[in-house]
């Protein structure tokens, strides 16, 4: 079995881009893969494009890498189209890897690209979120979740949009009642609070200050993100990740073909792991974070102790702060107080999301997981600048995507090491 290296890692700042199209983004996004690393597009033997929203939204459907990677001369290779929800561009990642690992490919590619903001169809971008989720179930749960609210706002004297009965307006995404709803589980059986989901919501806000490829770059205190405008109890806007546009790639070789690139910055993939959701019996919600990083630590013969610096999908604090725990980082429960002391802040035990997180940095659904890549090879590379990691030599990347029953469809880790 062949040992995997990714060698080379494009982005831009995710942002808001009505001027540029797919194809734009993806040759973008392809330069600045290939001016990272000494390999030509020649060299490029397979591709997988990672996009969910672009049929939505043009009815480009089905072969929307050919229609994007042909036009820069990658073309006559097989190109395999991803669609995993958020996890798709780690999805695409974990197919490049196995094609290499298996002897199949030496190099290839994984590319993320994703158009989400549309303020002329605000229907097409309410269809996005929806498309992520079993849409018949997830729409019984939020109604019940609705009534419920509404009904403790009642019986507390209080109501109206955004307060803490669970209301939130217009302007947002369905996903951000579903991770209340779990917040607010989580608050009720453990004690976490709404302050510890701030203080998370502020040290990404404070690590994205230091990103210059984060969507969202200024830095907020804990007060300030409390104060801000309410989306869904316990969260408020600067708790969770933004729309916006985006692309990245990351070119990933074999152990064999990395002798042929001289001057490259390797960073060794120890693991890459994909699994799917499941709904247990008796309604209990699917720790699909703990039994998948037990699958990664196990491949990677590696344990949670041993992680320098991760990124988690947090499309809010709470996803952050439910992560530490299921991959290992803090007990069961213990997310708030993790949190709270320092640790996951740069200088603590275990910096997370020094990108600034989805909350910060961006969350263009088909590119977001390659972007976690991105900044974990760049600290392992020790080229993060303010943000660096000391001297970092194990990375975790998780990456959560959509959902089934009350928790993620579909999960993606990667366990990376230095390779020098």
């Amino acid at each position: 079995m062949e040992d995997v290296y990714i060698i080379g890692v494009g982005m831009f700042r995710f942002g808001k881009y009505p001027e540029k199209s797919i194809k734009q983004m993806t040759a973008e996004v392809v330069d600045n893969m290939l001016a990272d690393c000494p390999v030509e597009k020649k060299d490029i033997e397979a591709a997988w494009y990672s996009n969910s929203f672009w049929g939505i939204v043009t009815g480009q459907h089905s072969i929307r890498g050919q229609v994007a990677l042909t036009p820069l001369g990658i073309e006559g290779i097989p190109v395999m189209n991803v669609e995993n929800a958020c996890a798709g561009a780690t999805s695409a990642v974990n197919g490049a890897y196995l094609g290499i690992r298996a002897g199949a490919y030496d190099v290839a590619m994984a590319i993320g690209v994703e158009k989400m903001y549309n303020p002329d169809d605000k229907q097409a971008m309410f269809e996005m979120f929806m498309s992520n989720t079993d849409v018949e179930f997830i729409k019984g749960i939020l109604a019940a979740f609705q009534a419920d609210m509404e009904k403790k706002a009642a019986e507390a004297g209080t109501a109206g949009e955004g307060d803490s009965g669970g209301g939130g307006g217009g302007g947002r995404s369905p996903f951000m009642d579903i991770y209340a709803m779990a917040a607010r589980m989580h608050m009720d059986r453990y004690g976490t609070t709404q302050r510890q989901l701030a203080m998370i919501a502020a040290k990404n806000h404070y690590h994205a200050s230091l990103n210059p490829l984060a969507q969202y770059q200024m830095d907020m205190t804990v007060e300030e993100v409390l104060n801000d405008r309410p989306v869904a109890y316990p969260l408020t806007r600067s708790m969770c990740a933004p729309m916006g546009d985006g692309a990245t790639a990351a070119l990933l070789c074999s152990g064999k073909a990395l002798k042929k690139f001289a001057g490259a910055r390797p960073v060794k993939i120890l693991a890459s792991v994909l699994t799917s959701g499941s709904i247990p019996a008796g309604g209990a919600m699917d720790l699909i974070g703990e039994r998948l990083s037990r699958k990664a630590y196990e491949v990677a013969g590696l344990g949670a102790e041993d992680v320098d610096v991760a990124e988690v999908h947090d499309a809010t604090a709470f996803g952050e702060l439910l992560q530490c725990e299921e991959l290992g980082f803090c007990g069961e429960g213990e997310g708030g107080p993790f949190a709270e002391s320092g640790a996951t802040k740069l200088g603590g035990k275990l910096p997370v999301n020094t990108s600034g997180g989805l909350e910060c940095r961006g969350h263009p659904i088909g590119a977001s997981g390659i972007a976690q890549l991105v900044e974990l090879v760049t600290q392992l590379r020790g080229e993060a600048g303010k943000r660096q990691v000391e001297g970092a030599r194990i990375a975790m990347a998780e990456n959560g995507g959509g959902f089934i029953g009350t928790g993620e469809a579909a999960m993606c880790i990667h366990i990376l090491q230095r390779a020098v």
